[in-house]
């Protein structure tokens, strides 16, 4: 059960009411909710399959910013190049989704943010890296640790994890 004092923090996060919400997956240093854990069906039946959602606005915004500049073309063209980094990108898509299919099957392969085979979402991936650490999939460690020194990402991330 999620505190409703979680919740309301991030229904004012989000500027309506969160759906689905199973936890809190993480939290800034200060405490407050900034990704939450999803059910794979909404409350009205409908599939939702992205496990990991960022809502800390300070954190959207910064993905969004990292999306506009390109980041993920570059990501995407480097798995074609590197196969490390694309079975690592792998073993996080196939987390994912054993993690969601634990909580319920959707009887689908797409996890999310583009895994395995394009980066299409940093708000996904920034998400899945705060909720389950660092070392689960790259590029959202990559994407961390672009942000970890920006003066707006302070009492947000603890930097030093990041980088």
């Amino acid at each position: 059960m999620v505190d409703a004092a979680d919740l309301a923090a991030v229904a004012r996060q989000l500027g309506r009411e969160p759906r689905g919400v199973l936890e809190i997956a993480y939290r800034c240093p200060n405490g407050e909710p900034a990704v939450v854990k999803t059910a794979p069906r909404l409350p009205d039946g409908t599939p939702f399959p992205t496990l990991y959602y960022l809502t800390h606005p300070g954190l959207t915004a910064a993905a969004s910013r990292l999306e506009s500049d390109g980041v993920m073309r570059s990501m995407t063209a480097r798995l074609a190049d590197d196969p490390d980094l694309a079975a690592a990108y792998r073993r996080a898509h196939d987390s994912y989704l054993a993690e969601r299919d634990a909580v319920e099957s959707l009887g689908t392969t797409f996890s999310g943010g583009g895994m395995p085979d394009r980066v299409k979402c940093l708000h996904v991936l920034l998400a899945h890296s705060l909720a389950k650490g660092r070392g689960v999939n790259p590029f959202g460690d990559e994407a961390l640790a672009m942000l970890a020194d920006d003066p707006a990402m302070a009492g947000i991330l603890v930097a030093e994890v990041w980088r």
